[in-house]
């Protein structure tokens, strides 16, 4: 199977399988609809800092605010 063929297999399969709220709120080209998705989604896959709005710290514990005892 080349990569195209299961390119092709995943956008059907995702094209078929829509989410409740897609469903809910229609779709005039769901293949269209899931190679859009699909793309995005192995373009966050690969780079994870390209999703927008999008931030996930790395830190360890030594490098977070140590608490504050409120005043008894």
């Amino acid at each position: 199977m080349t990569d195209e063929q299961s390119d092709q297999e995943r956008v059907e399969s995702r094209a078929h399988h829509l989410l409740p709220e897609e469903v809910a709120a229609g779709s005039d080209d769901p293949q269209a609809q899931a190679e859009a998705i699909l793309a995005e989604s192995d373009i966050r896959e690969e780079d994870q800092n390209a999703a927008p709005d999008t931030v996930l710290e790395r830190r360890t514990s030594d490098q977070t605010v140590a608490a504050v005892e409120p005043p008894d």
